[in-house]
């Protein structure tokens, strides 16, 4: 048998068409709660117009139902809000980014400083610039990694801003950094509306690097539009004479006399092939998961029976690089052009570094990547002209009276066709060639 006041169910105020009373069903009755009198009662069935107050124990026993049943709603009350304030704040988080979000996606490099002047925060992009990560940095003064070249000192110029209480702007300011590197940057330092400074460092090399990509996508374009149209026209003469060397051929009676009409369709072939060869590659990559330092190491087999005992090899690999998806043939093609390039421009004696690292935040083909992959080809050559560097991966363009002109361009052109560059920066003593891949995820990549 049921204790006196035990409940069966709770009705909702919507179900007996009052939306400001509930109603509590038990063994011998219910309760109906008004919300807007804090009226209580007790009910028989559904029956709202037989409401009234039960006498003795009935009375006392729905009384102690509704205190029940008040505590109870009162903490269903306070869980339900509890959990929608999760909601709201779960959905604040994933709907807008945060402030350190948007400025980790920033190729600027950007850092704030307290009112000391030391690190509170630096983003990936101003990682990469200072050669430091930002849990070193944390609580450091910006001096500690790196100076201005000049008279001009960090404090300096952070007083003056300070005291004037307005953004200062620096052009072309040349940093010497802590690891003996240099940087040409524009620096913008804004006071902080909570106290601190902002600093925001764009590098000019990033500039240079934006304007020599634009170029070179204006170059490229142009000479493929060409190179199509030249291609046409020179292979549909070389088809006709290959056909009247082999007709030719057929009628001579002399045998040494078919070693000149051999000769021609060598000739013929060879100029066939090199036309090819300048439209770039005719198949598109065949993506799968490749070790970029495999490839490289296979290359490298391949390079040593032909290196003169002059000329040394070094690597520097990033272990923690994991596998891109690549054509691997094609990036055995890329690396072995560039190393045979460096070869040939040491003459016989120098140095070439084959160095991997992974890049933060990388614009390529005007496509932003948060990971790239970067492989330097270094050689400790007597550098590329400067009048020829613009034109450098260009076919027919070399500087070597012996050379064709391809290799770089077909470098560029296989790189490219997986969504790269390739870059070359060059002085007296080093050039410095820097494949740059995306690293996708697979799924991304894939699609």
């Amino acid at each position: 048998m049921r204790p006196l006041g035990s409940v069966d169910r709770v009705c909702p105020p919507a179900a007996l068409g009052n939306p400001s009373k509930t109603h509590y069903y038990g063994a011998t009755g219910g309760l109906t709660i008004d919300r807007r009198r804090a009226i209580v009662g007790p009910v028989f069935g559904e029956d709202l117009s037989s409401a009234g107050w039960y006498a003795g124990v009935n009375g006392v026993a729905f009384l102690m139902s509704w205190c029940v049943f008040c505590l109870a709603e009162h903490r269903a009350y306070l869980v339900s809000y509890k959990i929608g304030a999760c909601m709201v704040r779960r959905k604040k988080i994933t709907a807008l980014p945060t402030e350190n979000m948007v400025l980790d996606a920033l190729e600027s490099a950007v850092l704030v400083l307290g009112s000391d002047y030391h690190i509170r925060y630096m983003n990936p992009a101003a990682e990469n610039l200072l050669c430091i990560s930002q849990h070193q940095a944390l609580g450091q003064a910006l001096s500690a990694f790196c100076s201005i070249v000049g008279d001009e000192h960090f404090t300096t110029l952070f007083a003056d801003v300070a005291t004037a209480n307005m953004a200062i702007l620096r052009r072309a300011l040349s940093l010497v950094l802590s690891e003996g590197g240099r940087a040409v940057v524009d620096l913008v330092v804004t006071p902080a509306p909570t106290g601190g400074l902002i600093l925001e460092m764009r590098p000019m090399e990033l500039l240079a690097r934006h304007a020599e990509e634009e170029m070179q996508d204006r170059i490229y374009g142009v000479a493929q539009e060409m190179l199509r149209g030249l291609a046409h026209e020179i292979k549909n003469p070389l088809g006709g004479l290959r056909g009247a060397t082999q007709l030719l051929e057929r009628e001579l009676q002399r045998p040494e006399l078919k070693d000149y009409t051999r000769v021609i369709l060598h000739e013929v072939d060879r100029l066939h092939h090199l036309v090819d060869r300048l439209q770039g590659p005719r198949s598109r990559p065949v993506f799968a998961e490749v070790n970029i330092h495999q490839v490289l190491e296979h290359v490298r087999r391949l390079l040593n029976a032909e290196l003169p005992t002059g000329i040394f090899l070094r690597f520097d690999y990033d272990p923690s690089i994991p596998d891109i998806l690549a054509d691997q043939e094609q990036l055995v093609q890329v690396f072995l052009n560039l190393m045979r390039n460096a070869q040939q421009a040491l003459d016989r004696h120098g140095t070439i570094l084959i160095r991997t690292r992974v890049d933060r935040y990388v614009t390529l083909l005007h496509h932003k990547f948060r990971l790239a992959l970067r492989v330097d080809v270094v050689d400790s050559g007597p550098g590329i002209p400067p009048d020829l560097l613009p034109r450098i991966f260009l076919p027919l363009v070399t500087s070597r009276a012996e050379g064709m002109g391809m290799g770089l361009a077909i470098a560029q052109g296989l790189v490219r066709g997986h969504g790269g560059v390739v870059h070359c920066h060059s002085q007296p003593g080093e050039t410095v060639f820097s494949v740059s891949l995306p690293l996708l995820p697979h799924r991304e990549a894939s699609a």
